[in-house]
């Protein structure tokens, strides 16, 4: 009779605790932006622009903290030629704008060759790499979604935490922010 007593109170018990944790999972409101703001051409969200990559400056415009991690948007401005190795998003969708410009962009089997106003989506799970080919200033409107640790990369980045790094090494702080080096880039590998 006590087993059977002690069982009931461990099945509502546990019953009880279950319906609480789900209770507050629903009342959990997100802390994301709720009065909107504009960011000026040329200006980072934060007054912080993100420098890597070769001079390459990054110009955040929604972070990932405005969504709470749904959504990251950068503006990049890129001086040299070149771009990153060929890389797989698991969990992410990416898509470029190109805003002043040439760039090649690899998505998968698919390479395209684009200018000013021209976009292209990647869709996450699906190889792809890019490269600045013109001459003078290319400027390029990126999106990820949802965000992952894309913003907090290229501040690390930016910080020189890939510097002196191993393939290896390199390869572990890619996974680590959710990505993963899957082959060469498409011309100039950018330097960190």
């Amino acid at each position: 009779m006590k087993r059977d007593k002690f069982l009931k109170l461990l099945t509502v018990t546990g019953a009880v605790l279950a319906y609480s944790i789900s209770g507050i999972a629903k009342s959990y409101i997100k802390l994301r932006e709720k009065s909107g703001f504009k960011i000026d051409a040329g200006a980072d969200r934060f007054q912080k622009p993100i420098n890597l990559f070769d001079g390459d400056t990054f110009y955040t415009k929604v972070s990932t903290k405005d969504t709470d991690g749904d959504l990251y948007v950068y503006e990049s401005s890129r001086v040299k030629k070149g771009g990153p190795n060929l890389h797989v998003h698991p969990e992410q969708d990416e898509w470029w704008y190109i805003v002043e410009g040439e760039f090649v962009i690899k998505v998968g089997d698919n390479i395209y060759k684009v200018k000013p106003g021209d976009s292209v989506f990647g869709p996450r799970g699906v190889p792809h790499a890019f490269s600045k080919t013109g001459e003078g200033v290319g400027r390029m409107l990126t999106t990820f979604q949802p965000a992952g640790k894309m913003e907090e990369c290229f501040i690390a980045i930016s910080e020189g935490q890939m510097k002196g790094k191993s393939e290896a090494e390199q390869d572990e702080f890619r996974k680590q922010h959710g990505f993963e080096r899957v082959g060469p880039p498409i011309d100039v590998l950018k330097a960190f």
